[in-house]
């Protein structure tokens, strides 16, 4: 009897050759569980001041607390929780920015300049080169594979999981044992490590140089003067809408995917379609529901964000803490250094290059949401900036995209002769 009502919440897997017993909640259920993670993370950081004047996104707070938890059940011996999320997070990722390609008009690109594009890209390129190069020197002082090192380096730091997934079978081929073990271990530390340094190092750059943001840059739904009117019309068209050109950007992330050495991950096809879109539907005078596509993106990051967090298994990073901890200790030392002296210079020194400086802590440890949670609670807590917002974070993570697995290649290659 009670077998049969827990199957209605999930699949219970029973104990057995020395394994414990699992459970793996199904989609509702863990969706129940995400929405206690984003009231939880709120209500946290509505009442820490500190959190908020170092600008730690809400859900992030929340989602470690929560996989704290459940890996301490599952540590214990008692039960190991698991959660069905893989499809969800897969569309809220995908819906999130495609709703940020939708503000990439012509006039937002002519406004931020080729100038700010072409330091973008360098920026990108340099980090990138310098993780795979820091991580390379300190792996060799302390005896780790080199291909391991590489695997807490670009390839799960900037790359994330997904790049350090796709790259794991390749450098185990080439003589590195469990480097896809070692790679998401690396890669879901560093989405922790991005989202806890991001903030703190804005703040430092807005209070040491004095930085405020612009009163006149605000959000595209906001421009009216008055606070948006979400209509049900309105809204069900917009998500119809999202549906639509989310689908539309599967034919281009197939043509971007198939292009040789370089791993594409789903979601730019999406911020692609809805570049393309938006920028029609302007110059067809068709009008763009700017509110309803604010309300959605924003509830898309959130849950995308919590079910991330919560998800993590902390306790598949014991059997390889050691060696990878210092690594990635390097790394996190790199990225708030680069932030602070690199990314906040090329990028203009002023407010939005401090925005820009915390999604670069991110996307560079962890992944493009990664990037765009820590601007919007910079933004939250310091003011709005569109380019960082609309630009930054979803350009970086393309250049990244390309240039990260054509150079992890090539140096792979080179270390391993």
């Amino acid at each position: 009897m009670l077998e049969h009502i827990m199957g209605y919440f999930g699949t219970y897997t029973p104990a057995a050759d020395g394994a414990i017993a699992t459970f793996q909640f199904e989609y509702l259920t863990t969706l129940g569980f995400a929405a206690i993670v984003i009231f939880l993370g709120r209500a946290i950081v509505a009442h820490s001041a500190l959190l908020r004047k170092y600008a730690i996104p809400a859900p992030v707070i929340s989602g470690i607390i929560f996989s704290v938890v459940v890996s301490i059940i599952k540590g214990s011996g008692i039960i190991g929780f698991s959660f069905d999320a893989k499809i969800v997070k897969d569309l809220c990722q995908n819906l999130f920015f495609l709703c940020v390609g939708f503000g990439f008009s012509y006039k937002m690109l002519k406004h931020a300049g080729g100038k700010l594009c072409i330091a973008i890209a360098v920026a990108a390129c340099v980090l990138i080169t310098l993780q795979d190069v820091v991580g390379y020197l300190v792996g060799s002082a302390i005896g780790l594979h080199p291909l391991l090192a590489l695997q807490c380096s670009s390839s799960a730091m900037s790359g994330g999981v997904g790049t350090a997934s796709a790259f794991g079978p390749i450098f185990e081929n080439m003589g590195a044992p469990d480097a896809t073990t070692v790679g998401v271990a690396a890669g879901t530390m560093g989405n922790i490590m991005g989202s806890l340094i991001g903030g703190p190092v804005a703040a430092f750059l807005i209070s040491r140089h004095g930085l405020k943001s612009d009163p006149n840059d605000r959000p595209e739904s906001a421009k009216a003067g008055s606070a948006a009117v979400l209509n049900n019309t309105r809204m069900i068209k917009a998500f119809a809408l999202s549906l639509l050109v989310a689908a539309l950007g599967m034919p281009i992330y197939c043509l971007l995917d198939n292009i040789p050495m370089i791993e594409m991950p789903k979601f730019i096809g999406c911020l692609f379609a809805g570049a393309i879109a938006r920028n029609i539907m302007d110059a067809a005078g068709i009008e763009f529901p700017v509110p309803e596509i604010d309300a959605i993106e924003h509830m898309f990051l959130e849950l995308y964000l919590a079910l991330v967090l919560m998800t993590i298994d902390i306790t598949k990073l014991a059997p390889v803490a050691g060696q990878m901890g210092i690594i990635l200790l390097a790394q996190a030392i790199l990225m708030a250094l680069f932030a602070i002296f690199v990314s906040f210079n090329v990028f203009g020194r002023d407010y939005g290059a401090a925005v820009m400086a915390a999604g670069n802590c991110g996307w560079g440890c962890g992944s493009g949401p990664n990037a765009v949670a820590n601007e919007k609670a910079v933004m939250d807590q310091y003011g709005w900036h569109t380019v960082a917002w609309v630009l930054y974070p979803s350009f970086a993570v393309i250049i990244d995209d390309i240039y990260n697995p054509i150079f992890l290649s090539i140096f792979s290659s080179l270390i391993t002769k």
